[in-house]
């Protein structure tokens, strides 16, 4: 009897719980995180919007990521990453920058939408898992997440690439060095620059911070951002990481700008 008695409090919080959280999904029922039609779960897309996501898979071109139309063997690379060999090992992503998936990268870049990250780091995690792999060879990576400069971080409350990071790092258990990185001064928006000005645009303005080196040296970095377009941002934050005794440095978006058409 006093057992029951006992157990009786906590099954009625059980109970009030679980009122109130039906409750919260009546009047706030879960909507797509693309496009805001109701959906059965949090944290997921209608099926209109994952039919039209342009999920990236294999072939693709070891360096860029960039898919291929046909399978061309092991190792094989694009016609880009032998003419112009990027400065990082390997890129990544999970999607092509269009339709659905530029959607969720503006929502969360420009519309105060941070919890987004989540499923956006959850897909990531999943698309990047060769590099984030370790092996009784190679020891696990550090995430290192694309800093924002100071003030357009305060302008925006949060860094994207920063909240991708560590959900990348909530599912795969690998650590975020998130500062070990930083913007050395303020830059223009990329958005609208063609390839040669975004080069002039980041040109010298990362630098790793003393904490970075500590965390870095002779360990591989996985550098964490929203988007890859034209790689100057990419090249210029793998450039500062190698100096500072990265072992090597892989680069993981959620979406490609240059993969929306299947090479060959």
């Amino acid at each position: 009897m006093l057992r029951t008695l006992s157990a009786a409090p906590g099954a009625i919080a059980e109970t009030v719980t679980r009122g109130a959280s039906g409750l919260l999904r009546l009047l706030l029922p879960p909507t797509c995180l693309a496009c805001d039609r109701l959906v059965a779960s949090d944290g997921s897309v209608c099926p209109a919007c994952w039919a039209r996501m342009p999920f990236l898979s294999q072939p693709w071109c070891q360096r860029l990521g960039v898919p291929f139309a046909f399978e061309l063997g092991p190792g094989a690379v694009s016609p880009q990453a032998i003419a112009h060999p990027p400065v990082f090992d390997r890129l990544r992503a999970v999607t092509a920058y269009d339709g659905p998936a530029r959607a969720l990268v503006a929502r969360l870049k420009y519309h105060d939408r941070p919890s987004l990250a989540r499923a956006m780091g959850g897909w990531m995690a999943r698309a990047g898992a060769e590099l984030l792999a370790s092996s009784e060879q190679e020891a696990a990576p550090v995430l290192v997440p694309v800093p924002l400069h100071g003030m357009r971080r305060w302008n925006r409350r949060y860094n994207q690439a920063g909240l991708l990071a560590r959900s990348v790092g909530k599912r795969s258990g690998l650590e975020v060095a998130a500062h070990a990185l930083l913007r050395k001064r303020a830059t223009k928006q990329q958005v609208g620059l063609d390839a040669a000005a975004r080069a002039r645009n980041v040109r010298g303005v990362f630098a790793v911070t003393d904490e970075g080196e500590m965390r870095l040296s002779g360990r591989r970095a996985v550098l964490i951002d929203d988007v890859y377009t034209t790689g100057a941002t990419a090249q210029a934050a793998a450039r500062s990481l190698l100096r500072a005794g990265a072992l090597s440095v892989d680069v993981l978006v959620f979406a490609h700008a240059g993969a929306d058409t299947p090479l060959g």
